[in-house]
């Protein structure tokens, strides 16, 4: 990852090649990146009661939803336990190296800020917890960057059935929806066991935020509502604390997140399916059936490209996803470089003040905020001439970052994602 020269005025590279610029232009010194702790999944207990109410299965999980108006039907089925090398250690947070892993919550009800966002691609479910070794093997597929595990099942909420997961709200809110994500006062309300649902679950049972209700588990709970956000999941409407889901005897490891960018999802359920077996159920979250209905928001960092590309004519869409990726991994390396630069596509602040843009229209441009970084970067770039192709293409990338092996590296994966996308 490269800082930027001392004339630099566009936003810092976060590449990590081993270029050099000519001598007209120097170049740059690596600056140093932040150790983060890797996320500690939840550990199960040998012999532990788990709630009969399950999860059926992602068949059942895609149509029951509130958006649907139609919950997953509690089964009074008792899970098997999981083999023995489901309480021998925690799931692993990521299928990578430590870098960009989330870090821990605080201590103190608080919640660790958002570092990145991780689009998932596949959903898997099983009909009881999935063992630590599976959801290793599963992190070890080629291509596949981050996998998360998670406690789940049915439980009731206003006489009503619904599925809900057990969260980390530190670590889980970087695989919601952007907008979810940077809504710190839902996961602060989490980390004080609070819950939070899905806005359809809201509207259809009526819920305030503030009041208590009865969650029925294993349990009944008085639980607060602490508010509601686009969850991003099929058939997914409530989530807890880990507390409250132990508490409820929600599932351990019942759903597992994936996330491999570059990869075709078909694939990877295919992968995960073989890894998981029979009795799993396994999703291409991509697929139109399972994409959220929010009024044409953008819930990835793929439709984030696409979509800012076309405020500048002439600009494709993967010279951003290819910036985006040498900049910060789309978001996995998205802190505080040496120099100062900041967020997924890596702006110097006072660049940002000049090109920063409200992509998201909640009011002001936030330099850490996808919804509005990527299409800052369009607009500094579309400034410098992007949109008009050829040498004004290759001058505009190299004003995002002063080195031509910087911009050859930009325009070649460009090329590689027209070359799997288009």
């Amino acid at each position: 990852m490269a800082s930027p020269s001392a004339s630099r005025t566009g936003p810092v590279a976060g590449a990590s090649g081993d270029g050099e610029a000519p001598a007209a232009r120097p170049p740059r010194p690596r600056p140093e990146k932040k150790r983060r702790d890797p996320h500690r999944g939840p550990r199960t207990r040998r012999g532990g009661r788990a709630l009969p109410f399950l999860i059926g299965g992602i068949a059942v999980l895609a149509v029951a939803n509130a958006s649907g108006g139609v919950y997953a039907a509690l089964t009074t089925q008792k899970p098997e336990h999981a083999a023995s090398d489901t309480a021998a250690e925690p799931p692993p947070s990521t299928g990578g190296a430590g870098a960009g892993d989330p870090v821990n919550v605080a201590t103190g009800g608080q919640v660790a800020p958002l570092r990145r966002v991780v689009p998932p691609d596949v959903l898997a479910v099983g009909g009881g917890s999935i063992s630590v070794a599976e959801i290793k093997r599963i992190a070890k597929l080629s291509r596949v960057k981050d996998v998360a595990a998670v406690a789940g099942g049915a439980v009731q909420l206003q006489g009503r059935q619904v599925n809900a997961l057990a969260v980390d709200p530190s670590a889980f809110r970087s695989w919601t929806p952007p907008e979810t994500a940077k809504r710190t006062e839902l996961w602060e309300a989490l980390a004080a066991n609070q819950f939070v649902v899905s806005p359809a679950a809201a509207e259809q049972l009526q819920l305030t935020r503030g009041y208590q209700y009865p969650v029925v588990g294993r349990t009944m709970p008085n639980l607060t509502l602490g508010g509601s956000g686009a969850l991003g999941l099929p058939g997914i409407d409530m989530l807890v604390s880990e507390k409250s889901g132990g508490e409820m005897g929600l599932v351990p490891n019942v759903a597992v997140l994936v996330n491999a960018p570059g990869v075709s999802p078909a694939k990877v359920v295919k992968a995960v399916g073989k890894v998981l077996g029979p009795g799993t159920s396994v999703v291409n979250l991509h697929e139109r059936k399972y994409q959220s209905s929010g009024g044409g928001r953008s819930t990835s960092y793929l439709d984030l490209y696409k979509k800012a590309a076309t405020t500048c004519p002439g600009l494709s869409w993967t010279v951003l996803a290819a910036i985006g990726q040498v900049e910060s991994d789309h978001g996995r390396n998205a802190g505080q470089s040496s120099a100062g630069a900041l967020g997924p596509m890596q702006f110097m602040p006072a660049t940002w003040k000049a090109y920063g843009v409200d992509g998201d229209g909640d009011g002001k441009a936030d330099i850490t905020n996808p919804f509005d970084a990527i299409p800052g970067a369009a607009k500094y770039l579309c400034a410098n001439g992007a949109g008009r192709g050829g040498k004004q293409l290759y001058n505009a990338v190299w004003h995002y970052n002063h080195a031509d092996w910087y911009v050859q590296k930009v325009l070649s994966l460009a090329k590689a994602y027209a070359a799997r996308y288009e």
